[in-house]
């Protein structure tokens, strides 16, 4: 293990890792934004909607983020659309996540039991206040955990972007140990910034669970 080397690398790995959590969190937002819209769609069953909404997820959550990012980077300038590397790697991780949210944030408002709305209905709620003081609530805390995985999923998946000529950890990697041979110290950097980058997501993720699951089942 040569440190020197280490020392020297460690800028560019910076860089690299400031592009990458950066597209990566703007992905994972564009992700919650479709996630949240689709489950509701598929919540309330809004005609023609929920169908394309859950076509879009079956797509999506089952074709790899490579191909799709490949179809974006390359397929859509065919088209006349041409984006930069940055952007399809937001796009792509936001479509890929958004399929996975939807599904997460759906599966949370259905877990509520039917006895919750029975008894909320016979309190005098509307159907507006049941959804929002009674349904969200309990979905949210619900979802939570699955909401989580997925960011955690989502920032993992970043290290395909080098694929599209980005320059985030994963090409920073690839790229020193082609032109020096360093083998172990950039796999080394490598490891380090993705513990850095996981890592304290994990942990907070940990700590809003329990905030969440206590704020709803607490005393």
């Amino acid at each position: 293990m040569e440190f020197d080397a280490i020392r020297e690398y460690l800028p560019l790995y910076a860089e690299a890792f400031k592009l990458t959590v950066t597209i990566g969190w703007i992905g994972i937002a564009l992700s919650l934004v479709i996630g949240i819209a689709g489950a509701f769609i598929m919540y309330f069953r809004i005609p023609v909607l929920c169908q394309i909404t859950k076509a879009y997820v079956e797509l999506f959550r089952n074709t790899p983020l490579l191909v799709q990012l490949f179809f974006i980077y390359f397929g859509l300038p065919k088209l006349g659309l041409s984006i930069s590397s940055g952007t399809c790697g937001a796009i792509g991780l936001g479509l890929l996540g958004g399929s996975y949210m939807a599904e997460s944030i759906r599966s949370g408002l259905f877990a509520v039991s039917e006895s919750q709305k029975t008894g909320a209905a016979s309190l005098g709620f509307r159907r507006g206040g049941m959804f929002f003081y009674v349904i969200l609530p309990q979905a949210v805390s619900i979802s939570v955990p699955s909401v989580i995985a997925n960011v955690i999923f989502l920032l993992k998946e970043t290290s395909v972007f080098s694929a599209i000529s980005l320059m985030d950890l994963m090409f920073t990697a690839k790229d020193l140990i082609g032109l020096y041979y360093k083998t172990t110290e950039c796999l080394t950097l490598l490891v380090a910034f993705y513990i850095l980058m996981l890592l304290p997501v994990s942990i907070l993720g940990s700590i809003v669970e329990k905030k969440v699951r206590f704020g709803m089942y607490g005393s």
